[in-house]
């Protein structure tokens, strides 16, 4: 529950337009000290744990002990994780591109699905909670590969769960 309402607490910043990245170049220590912040934290755990959801536990997890292998005693960036999570993978899914898409960006999307009948449509735009016009940017070209899970009425949630990957503005 704790950790629940620092994921809202720190979706509430990332909603607005003078969010930042989770990830990006800095030039000096003040925008260092900018990037630890807690957004950057509870954002990084709450894409960790969307993405352990998306590849299963267990895929999820000889992802990161290839990781630590490979780093054991070494330094490493985000994209050597992202690299250890492709082998695994092999490549069924590039981790690295999906990944980036979320840590390069500020903010984060909202999906809109519509039903007709049976079918489904899905459409992403970015979430804004408030517009500040003196940190106004637009974020049109924004686009997110969103793992997207979902069950249908011939199967329960434990056994059967399908998974889509949103990678264009709209999709079925």
């Amino acid at each position: 529950e704790d950790f629940l309402t620092l994921i809202f607490k720190a979706m509430m910043k990332d909603a607005l337009n003078s969010s930042h990245p989770v990830s990006s170049a800095v030039q000096s220590s003040e925008q260092i000290e900018e990037m630890f912040d807690a957004l950057s934290y509870i954002k990084g755990a709450s894409l960790l744990l969307m993405l352990k959801h998306y590849l299963t536990k267990d895929v999820f997890q000889a992802g990161i002990e290839v990781y630590l292998h490979n780093h054991n005693y070494g330094t490493a960036q985000s994209d050597d994780l992202w690299d250890s999570m492709n082998e695994i993978t092999n490549g069924t899914l590039d981790v690295k591109k999906m990944m980036k898409t979320w840590i390069v960006h500020k903010g984060f999307p909202l999906v809109t699905v519509v039903r007709k009948g049976k079918i489904i449509s899905v459409q992403q735009e970015k979430f804004l909670y408030r517009v500040e016009p003196e940190n106004w940017t637009s974020d049109a070209s924004y686009l997110w590969h969103i793992p997207l899970t979902y069950i249908t009425n011939r199967c329960n949630f434990t056994h059967c769960t399908n998974a889509y990957l949103l990678d264009q503005k709209s999709g079925m």
